[in-house]
């Protein structure tokens, strides 16, 4: 059976316990496709994983192969699959499986797009997780629509920074905390409103918000209920808002998480092509280096995305 190379954990712990091995490639099933990684990029995610803070994968998934999302190039397609040809450059979510830190990756092809046209593979590689939170966050759960009130925590970093455009393509009034470089950043991805946190309260300037999504958990999803108007959403990536607060509210709230949808996916490369939203890629590593991108995300205040590039790219 080939062989590839790919970046593993046997145990949770730190950054001791990745490894790069070769494995053998994985095998489709009949609804999924195999994909020659051309660049993948790292996420928050990928560190919880690591570390055995991400309740979905347990020690029954181990070994377990980091990286959410990928660009690259179609190499095989399940007896089920239609509509994809060998070759096609495509980027995608794996969701809950195997990652994509890896010479291969396997996925459902329903979670998988076209490349976007504007795009390389290193680009393209930093959108489909982060994308598809803020997507998902903003009109799935939240229901943003134009003329709401939108409060947006964590402006500037990878979900953060494409929340911000998604929501101002819709129209909405956006309002998005950040500090120091970030707040000019955020700025400049059009948010109506940008506050940075350690100078001001955020809660003293977002008022009456329709929806608060809600990146960063703890004290400041907490406070931000101050900033939720009368039968308002909060929304969040990270922990489950108060049901008390929500009932003295009158509001929806929820926690979720992203699932893959190459349809929505499609959408937001249509909107990359158009120059309606951008991303920001950061920072890249050679595939060889997929620990030092992961360190560098782990020291936090990220404006964009890291993306480790694949053995050819």
């Amino acid at each position: 059976m080939a062989q590839m190379r790919a970046f593993r954990i046997h145990r949770f712990g730190g950054p001791d316990v990745l490894r790069s091995e070769r494995i053998d490639v994985p095998p489709i099933g009949p609804d999924e496709v195999l994909v020659r990684v051309k660049a993948a990029s790292v996420n928050p995610v990928d560190i919880k994983t690591r570390d055995g803070k991400y309740p979905v994968i347990g020690e029954d998934k181990l070994p377990f192969t980091l990286g959410r999302d990928f660009a690259g190039t179609l190499e095989r397609v399940g007896q089920s699959v239609s509509g994809w040809e060998h070759g096609a450059e495509v980027f995608g979510f794996v969701g809950q499986g195997q990652g994509a830190l890896a010479e291969f990756v396997v996925i459902v092809a329903s979670g998988l797009a076209p490349r976007p046209a504007s795009m390389d593979s290193t680009a393209a590689a930093a959108v489909p997780l982060a994308a598809l939170t803020a997507w998902q966050g903003l009109f799935d759960q939240g229901g943003l629509q134009k003329g709401q009130r939108v409060l947006i925590h964590a402006g500037a970093g990878g979900v953060g920074h494409l929340a911000v455009q998604f929501a101002r393509h819709v129209g909405a009034e956006v309002f998005a905390t950040a500090t120091g470089d970030g707040v000019e950043f955020v700025k400049s991805l059009g948010a109506d409103h940008v506050i940075d946190y350690t100078k001001q309260r955020f809660e003293e300037v977002a008022r009456d918000m329709d929806l608060v999504f809600d990146l960063i958990g703890g004290e400041t999803q907490s406070r931000s209920w101050q900033t939720v108007k009368r039968g308002g959403t909060m929304i969040s990536t990270l922990t489950e808002p108060s049901a008390t607060e929500a009932a003295r509210h009158g509001a929806h709230a929820a926690r979720y998480t992203a699932r893959p949808d190459g349809a929505q996916l499609a959408e937001i490369g249509r909107l990359i092509d158009t120059g309606e939203v951008k991303v920001n890629v950061i920072a890249t590593y050679p595939f060889a280096s997929a620990a030092d991108a992961l360190a560098r995300l782990e020291k936090g205040h990220v404006h964009g995305k890291i993306v480790v590039n694949a053995f050819d790219a």
